[in-house]
């Protein structure tokens, strides 16, 4: 996972012009749960069918010109790696602030599954 390559690409849109940001979201292995227990990694299954639909029904939201998402799934994830990068491009703050965030969460609650692994 590259952000340079995923904001690049979004830079290549046919709409690019009417970019005035890009928002970015990295998720990362913490060495603990939740609960605070701690961990020493996890496992990332991923809804692509649920993941796609989110995608599109927020891209038709205003001023939302491309959303670009990339996940590791299905292999042991250590503590500080990458899980995932959500790149959200439009045309002003108070429209890609609320849509980063709206997909994020419906990509935690809905798309993805984490195994976590304790120490």
């Amino acid at each position: 996972m590259q952000l340079k390559k995923m904001i690049d690409k979004i830079k290549e849109h046919p709409a690019a012009d009417q970019i005035g940001m890009i928002l970015s979201h990295t998720g990362i292995v913490r060495g603990s749960s939740q609960d605070g227990r701690p961990v020493s990694g996890l496992t990332v299954s991923v809804d692509h069918e649920r993941l796609r639909r989110i995608i599109e029904r927020e891209k038709q939201s205003p001023g939302i010109v491309d959303i670009k998402v990339e996940t590791v799934e299905d292999k042991p994830l250590a503590v500080g790696d990458e899980i995932m990068r959500l790149v959200v491009a439009g045309d002003k703050r108070a429209n890609v602030i609320p849509v980063l965030e709206r997909t994020l969460n419906a990509i935690k609650e809905t798309v993805t599954h984490k195994t976590e692994e304790f120490v």
